[in-house]
């Protein structure tokens, strides 16, 4: 660990991301120690980055809306959470969780003092865990997964930070066997907190009058969280397919990547979200006719900003989860909620809900630009199996919903009003 933090202090030369973390650390204590009085009760959420936050927020709001009594501290590890949410209303204090040495773990409990912890899914850091224990914190780990070749569970690992946790709310049943195989039977299967998440966030999505000018009634593709492998793939064939409306929303939203983005399309008509949203389009352009006309005949519209994906999936009949040539694939149900099929890239196997969705038919996965094609063709040739596929996907999230409620009531010992 402290290879690990050296490592990270060097990296801050070539690095942006490593300079936000390491500087936000610098700032946790002092943060603490001005925000929590002695006196304050504290519930602490941990949450990796931006996806594992999405899981827990609900949980947060309920404790947040039933619990006033407590001030709750949100950590990061990750500046692309962090730096996205670190104005989130639903916490009093959101910093970044100091690199896991025994001395930043002791300092972080002794100033948090937490009467409970929740990690969201992933994250054990063993120090931090084996203080809360030694200050007898009620842990809980939520929306995890463990697996036969998991660390903890390997001839050489270390089980003992499992011991930190009073419950366990896992997403499946083999993690609950697992579990109890080890001798872990204070475990329940709850499902995944996220689908509570993504079926409140749709019933609250925007409308998107611009995105809706855009598809002007035709198929649309949407390319959510989109990297340079997936790109390689997808923009090859609607190069192709010009009766399709693509709408990209990059996961890195840089310049440079955009510029990279648009010499893939070869000719066709390119519009950015921002230049037609922006109040002064109309000194620019002219009036909102001319903009309703330009969005019709662009072919392709860019998601040049945050925030607006999830509601923008309403209006898609094919949606790609990008991140399946890299580390892994984003949020599956954020689209899959919406009742259209998902694709996506090798690197799945660890998502629980993508290897479900596969083995029910409302996900696919592709590998190369011929497993593309096969599955737009399949689509194409065949409407109907698209929308059979939507609503199988559809179907998985509103079967799935409850987790949130069945880890509060867990944890706090009271029921949910209304199952909300």
């Amino acid at each position: 660990m402290y290879l690990m933090a050296f490592g990270a202090f060097i990296g801050t030369l070539f690095s942006k991301k490593l300079r936000l973390q390491i500087k936000g650390q610098a700032k946790t204590f002092y943060r603490l120690h001005k925000y929590i009085k002695k006196s304050d009760r504290v519930v602490w959420v941990h949450a990796a980055s931006l996806g594992e936050f999405e899981q827990g927020r609900l949980l947060m709001e309920c404790i947040r809306r039933r619990h006033p009594e407590y001030k709750l501290l949100l950590t990061f590890f990750s500046p692309s959470g962090y730096e996205v949410r670190k104005d989130f209303e639903g916490a009093d204090i959101v910093c970044y969780l100091p690199f896991d040495t025994p001395g930043n773990a002791a300092s972080f409990i002794r100033l948090a003092h937490p009467e409970i912890g929740i990690i969201i899914k992933y994250e054990f850091w063993a120090n931090y865990l084996f203080m809360a224990r030694l200050r007898k914190v009620r842990l809980y780990s939520v929306s995890s997964i463990f697996r036969p070749n998991h660390y903890f569970f390997k001839w050489y690992g270390n089980k003992a930070p499992l011991r930190s946790f009073t419950h366990f709310f896992v997403q499946n049943e083999e993690s609950k066997e697992i579990l109890a195989q080890h001798g872990f039977n204070n475990a329940t299967v709850v499902g995944d907190t996220r689908f509570d998440r993504v079926i409140l966030v749709r019933k609250m999505s925007a409308n998107l009058p611009l995105v809706k000018i855009f598809c002007d009634g035709k198929k649309t593709f949407i390319a959510g969280s989109s990297w340079g492998p997936d790109e390689d793939i997808y923009i090859p064939y609607f190069n192709e397919h010009k009766d399709w409306k693509l709408i990209i929303a990059p996961h890195k939203i840089t310049g440079h990547h955009i510029a990279e983005i648009k010499s893939k399309l070869a000719d066709r008509k390119v519009i950015l979200y921002s230049n037609v949203e922006d109040n002064d389009f109309n000194k620019e352009h002219g009036n909102l006719e001319n903009r309703e006309a330009r969005l019709k005949e662009a072919d392709v519209l860019i998601v040049d900003f945050f925030g607006k994906l999830s509601s923008i999936y309403r209006y898609g009949d094919v949606a790609l989860i990008g991140g399946g040539f890299g580390a892994g694939i984003h949020n599956v149900p954020e689209a899959a909620v919406y009742g259209i099929p998902t694709i996506f890239g090798p690197n799945n196997k660890k998502f629980q809900e993508a290897q479900t969705l596969l083995e029910l038919g409302g996900s696919f996965e592709y590998t190369d630009s011929e497993s593309f094609a096969k599955i737009m063709d399949g689509f194409i040739e065949n409407p109907e199996s698209a929308k059979a596929a939507g609503k199988i996907a559809s179907d998985y999230i509103y079967t799935g919903a409850g987790a949130v409620q069945k880890c509060y009531e867990g944890i706090f010992g009271e029921e949910l009003e209304n199952n909300k």
